[in-house]
């Protein structure tokens, strides 16, 4: 326990290792910023479905779901028919009934 430490034997490898936990510790800082940028700019983002303004339904007709694929929209009613409109909501594609199952 009398030894003391040689000065300058290894100050090189300090050196480095003290530049690598700076390097570390400044890419942790910057990688946390950008994910918490990338965060808040995908939750601010607008949505990227479209929906019309309003649907084309029968008179008399309530619809009880909706949803959209690429190039249609679909309407199931409340007296169990499914509206297949265009993306415009204007235009019915098709009209399908919906029976009970045997």
């Amino acid at each position: 326990m009398d030894e003391a430490p040689i000065p300058g034997a290894d100050t090189g490898l300090v050196r480095y290792l003290k530049w690598l936990v700076t390097t570390l510790t400044v890419t942790m800082i910057a990688g946390l910023i950008i994910l918490i940028a990338l965060v808040v700019m995908r939750f601010n983002a607008q949505a990227t479905v479209d929906f019309p303004d309003g649907l084309a339904l029968p008179e008399g007709v309530s619809a009880a779901a909706v949803t959209r694929g690429s190039d249609w929209i679909a309407v199931v009613t409340t007296d169990d028919r499914i509206l297949i409109y265009e993306t415009d909501g204007q235009t019915l594609r098709q009209e399908i009934t919906v029976g009970p199952s045997d």
